[in-house]
């Protein structure tokens, strides 16, 4: 029998919105209820304690709205919370690391493997102890790439600025030889085709958002928790600007429903 339930989606801010467009890709059968914690982003530059008090306040609305299966669509609160609070809940999550740490290690073949992301995910070496764990004789480069997020909320996603600017992040990637290049960000996946051309056509891009999809996909059938006939979202802010719609129809590629706001405080 199908799970009627939604699916909860959490981030920070509104990247995991790259994360929501994948899952509704890829489970037409589900519905989602998404909460962005914008009154209170960015957690990049919170202490640890801050993250995990956010992150399980933000976790509990969404649980009690009765959601299934929690999705943590934020890089930072994957890395630093996520093993803690898969033992605190009872319903499934999934975080975006893990996904696409897989996917990176099943791509390779050289065994050099670039990771990029904001700084605050490079300094936390996430990915690259992940990688290391599951490929012991990887060499995994790190590349924090900070004006990528600002320029895809500005929409600059194809301009010669934002290719000069990739250029100027990427250009190492040339001689360190790698054949996969993790996009650890949500963000990151808007400029794909940016990123594929300063890189070169010989790596392949892990984007997180779609091994998410598929990683939610697998537990959603191993579980027997399915849903049918859904394709339906909700948007649940905790602040927003004049501009979110715009930015939150680029990040989804359709119109975006009326949000509703919520106080964290």
């Amino acid at each position: 029998m199908a799970n009627r339930q939604p699916i909860g989606v959490f981030d920070s801010g509104i990247g995991g919105l790259t994360v929501l467009k994948e899952l509704l890709s890829h489970l037409p059968g589900e519905t989602f209820v998404y909460f962005g914690d914008t009154a209170r982003v960015p957690y990049g530059t919170k202490s640890a304690d801050a993250v995990k008090r956010f992150t399980r306040e933000s976790l509990r609305l969404l649980l009690d709205r009765g959601v299934k299966m929690l999705v943590i669509a934020c890089n930072t609160a994957s890395s630093e919370v996520l093993p803690a609070f898969e033992s605190e809940f009872t319903v499934p999550i999934v975080g975006v690391i893990e996904p696409g740490v897989r996917a990176a290690v099943a791509a390779t073949k050289t065994r050099r493997i670039g990771v990029i992301g904001t700084p605050g995910t490079i300094r936390s070496g996430a990915y690259q102890k992940k990688i290391v764990a599951r490929l012991p004789d990887a060499v995994v480069v790190p590349q924090a790439c900070p004006l990528f997020v600002p320029l895809v909320e500005e929409g600059w996603i194809d301009t010669p600025v934002t290719r000069l600017v990739a250029r100027e992040y990427l250009g190492g990637y040339e001689s360190a030889s790698i054949d996969a290049l993790v996009l650890g960000c949500t963000h990151y996946p808007l400029l794909k085709p940016v990123i594929s051309d300063v890189v070169g056509k010989g790596v392949e891009l892990v984007d997180s958002a779609i091994e998410t999809a598929r990683e939610v996909a697998r537990v959603l059938d191993q579980r027997g928790m399915a849903g049918a006939g859904g394709g339906d979202f909700h948007i649940v802010l905790s602040d927003t600007s004049p501009s979110f719609g715009d930015i939150a129809s680029r990040f989804l590629g359709r119109r975006v429903p009326d949000i509703e706001l919520v106080s964290v405080v």
